[in-house]
């Protein structure tokens, strides 16, 4: 595929490698010629010097017949309007990188829509969902970033003691807003139906909102018992998101964060959160902050060392399960041996974003269920003229081994019925067999 790359700063560098190595055309565009110099004579890439929000430098990279147009420079409003511009001058995708909150929250205006851009990242907003991940459920997949927040899917084992094992699916009474995904026996997976018949030991994916999910689990598994109590080192954007997705009936959060101001922010945004005014970095404030009781402590300080020495005093205090958040890749092969149970890189976090995004037709992002597994998540969005929007979802005849799993309608996520009629403008959000993926693709 033909991919452009607006920004040779680090995350720009890393997409560029990763995408070379999986043998695309890459150009990547900065103002700084220091950066193109050093890309071109390390990467198998064509750099050009410019900036990214002029349609000269744009037309120069070639941007009009590009598959991907990523816009990761470190400014906001020129990712924006250069992934704008990408989009308008012919770009199959445009994606842009946005630090600040404000750009993602659908409640004061849509910039996605009014600037017509397929996605808005933030790097620090997906970190946080990949270390929720490890906390809330290992092992399961969060389409947080999909689905505009509203979504999750979780991964579940069916215990006996439940009163979901032995029935049909349809006989179990489900909210609207839950759906079973996939059903996993005997090394088989394949997307669960409405008669399927859920037997112990079998391994389940629950696509749902995220305060329905859970009364749905219960019918499966035993329930965790006790909160987990969770201390988070750091209150930049990462730590707020992380507590923001935390908090709530399963956790008892604390947060320390040593810039007064940002505290008087974060006890504001975070209703059932404990935000604390202290240094993180220091093995006395961790004790008094009774570290060594907590189920999770997480580092993610805007520093790796910092991360990396508060990861290891909480260690040696008695913390159960210790993360950190960890950027440099020659520190992954240390981590481990310091007793850090598991690192996240935001390297690797927006890598996985960029290859969901290598997509053809009217799919926008394709994401694996889980490692391994046969079943992808697929974001679609529905043209004018769609042969999926002539009939209720019940009368389309879509493939066997398809589950339309949600529709985002005007900024908002709803779980769809038979009856329910997709419209152009849509974003449907599906889980499909990999080998059914050209026939969504036909009736969409």
């Amino acid at each position: 595929m033909r991919i452009v790359v607006l920004g040779a700063g680090t995350v720009g560098r890393s997409i560029a490698s990763l995408l070379c190595l999986h043998r695309h055309s890459v150009t990547v565009i900065d103002t700084n010629a220091d950066r193109i110099r050093h890309i071109n004579e390390n990467f198998d890439v064509r750099g050009i010097t410019g900036s990214a929000a002029q349609s000269s430098i744009l037309f120069q990279a070639g941007v009009g017949s590009a598959d991907l147009c990523l816009a990761v420079t470190g400014i906001d409003e020129v990712n924006i309007v250069s992934a704008s511009m990408g989009k308008a001058m012919g770009a199959n995708r445009a994606v842009a990188r946005v630090y600040a909150p404000v750009f993602r929250d659908l409640s004061t205006f849509d910039y996605r829509r009014h600037f017509g851009i397929d996605r808005l990242l933030s790097l620090e907003h997906l970190t946080a969902l990949e270390l929720a991940r490890g906390i809330r459920h290992p092992g399961s997949v969060v389409v947080e970033s999909l689905a505009r927040g509203e979504l999750e899917v979780h991964e579940v084992m069916v215990s006996k003691e439940k009163k979901g094992v032995g029935k049909p699916l349809k006989d179990l009474g489900m909210t609207q807003n839950v759906r079973i995904g996939s059903i996993s026996r005997d090394g088989k997976t394949w997307i669960a139906g409405a008669e399927d018949i859920i037997e112990i030991g079998d391994r389940l994916t629950i696509i749902g909102t995220r305060h329905d999910i859970d009364d749905v689990k219960s019918k499966f598994c035993t329930d965790a018992g006790s909160k987990q109590r969770v201390v988070i080192a750091g209150g930049g954007e990462t730590g707020y998101h992380l507590a923001s997705v935390l908090e709530g009936s399963h956790h008892n959060v604390v947060l320390i964060e040593l810039d007064r101001e940002r505290c008087d922010f974060l006890a504001s945004h975070l209703k059932q959160t404990t935000v604390v005014n202290r240094d993180a970095t220091r093995r006395a404030i961790l004790e008094e902050e009774r570290v060594s009781t907590s189920d999770v402590f997480v580092a993610c300080t805007g520093d790796d060392e910092d991360n990396i020495m508060a990861s290891v005093e909480a260690r040696d205090i008695g913390a159960t399960t210790i993360m950190a958040l960890v950027g440099r890749p020659d520190y992954a092969h240390v981590v481990g041996k310091l007793g850090i149970d598991h690192a996240v890189s935001p390297r690797e976090v927006v890598a996985k974003q960029v290859l969901g995004f290598l997509t053809n037709g009217p799919i926008v992002s394709k994401t694996a269920l889980s490692e391994g597994s046969n079943l992808s998540v697929l974001e679609i969005d529905v043209k004018e003229g769609s042969p999926a929007t002539e009939h209720v979802l019940a009368n389309l005849g879509l493939p066997t081994q398809t589950l339309i799993a949600a529709v985002i309608r005007e900024g908002f996520a709803s779980v769809p019925g038979g009856d329910f009629q997709i419209a152009a403008g849509d974003t449907v959000i599906a889980l499909v067999a990999d080998e059914m993926i050209e026939l969504i693709e036909q009736v969409f």
